[in-house]
């Protein structure tokens, strides 16, 4: 059976590459047995993918199930996938037998797998490698011929890095993986699938099918959806039913989606917390005090030489020592102290402008005011640190959002603030 055919029988829309490649392995690595890892978020139909591998193997005429390994709790587990003996634990009333002796021939989806307890994980490991289970309770071994394909929406190297996952068992299991593509690694199924969606709903509800407008499209589109097609089925759903016009506005996506407007930029994921973030970025602003006070001192170290070869005569030489002891950035000065240690002339400003910094003023003799820096108050410095950095990476946010060490939406809050 060729892809196209599989998508309809099973309800598949769309057209992305990442979907077709995934479909593709599926459909080739069905007539065998061997161990399938299907990985993918919550939503994206991975349960779908293992019931296209069982049709399409010799075992396609026997029994099929679907395991949640995250609902079922740790002290029933076992008994659950391996059955148990008669008075084995308290309320064994009788024998039973578990999902690996009733599919016995078949094929079982062990969905979750992240989420299955370390014992657990050793008797499924033993399974793999031989076919042979003990029910609990008992002492004698039985074997089982059933083809095993998993499933998580978890990173399991990530669990196995923190001790919750068995290595050989992730890589008995990872023999053939197959990942499924969330909603935003397609995003140009999404409005396809909306439209499939729609025409479902108003045939179930016998009304027309909504649209969508200019605004509505641009914020589908932009929307990470985190809970993927279940998701997204659930909005066209409440639409169908609740909104009056069949013309979707992005203010009625605002009331089915509330946070729709906030995700319009991606986030580079920070493990450091909403409070780390605003410590980091003083830390940026103290570096570039210290990075301005550095250049500071090669000014002033130049305007020594100038004086020295030259022979000047200059009366007010004790000013220009003075910048020697510009503070550091460790040391955080406030603004009363950077005003005692550099002088300031504030009688040619406004005073809503921040005045500039000088090496000396005029004297008798006619020297005239040299200024360091036009305006150095932290707003200033900020703003023209993120337009430096924007224009280097030619205002790709996210690439300068890594190097000033903030997230996008940071950077996307800055950027409007400072009108960029």
């Amino acid at each position: 059976m060729n892809l196209q055919s599989i998508k309809q029988r099973y309800g598949i829309i769309g057209r992305s590459e990442d979907l077709d490649r995934a479909l593709s392995t599926a459909i080739r690595v069905a007539p065998t047995d061997l161990t399938v890892l299907i990985s993918g978020e919550s939503g994206v139909g991975k349960e779908v993918f293992s019931q296209i591998i069982h049709s399409q193997s010799p075992r396609k005429h026997n029994n099929f199930i679907a395991v949640n390994c995250g609902a079922i709790p740790a002290g029933t587990i076992n008994s659950e996938l391996f059955g148990h003996e008669k008075g084995s634990f308290t309320g064994a009333l009788s024998d039973r037998k578990g999902y690996f002796e009733t599919v016995n021939g078949g094929t079982i989806l062990l969905d979750e797998i992240g989420e299955m307890p370390l014992d657990t994980q050793s008797y499924l490991l033993r399974i793999l490698e031989s076919g042979e289970y003990i029910r609990v309770g008992s002492s004698k071994t039985q074997h089982t011929d059933v083809r095993i394909i998993a499933a998580t929406n978890v990173n399991l190297l990530d669990r196995i890095r923190k001790g919750k996952f068995r290595e050989d068992l992730y890589y008995r299991l990872n023999t053939v993986p197959i990942h499924v593509p969330s909603l935003k690694e397609r995003k140009e199924d999404i409005h396809i699938l909306f439209r499939k969606f729609a025409s479902d709903f108003a045939e179930k509800y016998r009304t027309d099918p909504i649209q969508l407008d200019e605004e509505s499209k641009r914020l589908i589109l932009s929307y990470p959806w985190p809970g993927n097609i279940r998701e997204l089925k659930n909005v066209v759903e409440q639409l169908s039913v609740l909104n009056e016009n069949h013309m979707i506005t992005g203010e009625d996506l605002l009331n089915s989606i509330p946070n729709i407007q906030s995700s319009l930029l991606p986030t580079i994921p920070d493990d450091r917390g909403q409070d780390q973030t605003g410590m980091y970025e003083r830390e940026i602003l103290y570096k570039l005090l210290f990075d301005m006070k550095g250049d500071l001192n090669d000014l002033k170290q130049i305007v020594f030489e100038l004086i020295k070869s030259n022979d000047l005569d200059v009366s007010d030489i004790n000013k220009v020592r003075e910048i020697q002891r510009v503070p550091s950035y460790e040391s955080q000065p406030s603004a009363k102290t950077w005003e005692s240690v550099v002088p300031v002339d504030r009688t040619q400003q406004p005073s809503s402008t921040p005045a500039p910094i000088v090496i000396h003023s005029t004297d008798d003799q006619g020297y005239g005011v040299e200024e360091v820096e036009e305006n150095l108050s932290m707003a200033a410095m900020e703003k023209d640190l993120i337009d430096k950095v924007l224009k280097k990476h030619k205002n790709r946010r996210k690439d300068a959002a890594e190097e000033l060490g903030i997230s996008e939406r940071t950077l996307y809050r800055k950027i409007k603030l400072y009108e960029l």
